[in-house]
């Protein structure tokens, strides 16, 4: 387990969405061995798509670079000592999608001569 105090580099995030994944970072981190960067992510997506709706994505080493799209609120880059943390959500609820998905198809086939 890692003992160092989790420092924020960069968060589009409300607080209370901070503190639980840092939260989730710590209990991963116990749970799991610190090279074990893949067990360590998924533990923390499995949580927060859990809590808050699908579509959540979690990226965890000790080097790495990103671009990403990522939906308004939603966003945090930390680090625990050496190892960094992305967690995001991009994309909409599975369920809003379908529906919205079916919604169009309505449309298109009312188009349709």
């Amino acid at each position: 387990m890692l003992e160092g105090k989790a420092v924020v580099r960069e968060a589009d995030m409300p607080e209370m969405l901070q503190n639980h994944v840092m939260e989730l970072a710590y209990q991963a981190l116990d749970l799991h061995e610190v090279s074990d960067c893949q067990s360590i992510a998924h533990y923390i997506k499995q949580n927060f798509d859990e809590a808050y709706g699908p579509a959540w994505h979690c990226v965890v080493g000790k080097d790495f670079g990103s671009c990403i799209t990522h939906s308004c609120g939603s966003f945090i880059f930390f680090r625990v000592e050496m190892m960094e943390f992305l967690v995001f959500k991009d994309g909409k609820d599975l369920a809003e999608s379908k529906e919205e998905a079916i919604g169009v198809l309505q449309k298109s086939k009312k188009n349709d001569p």
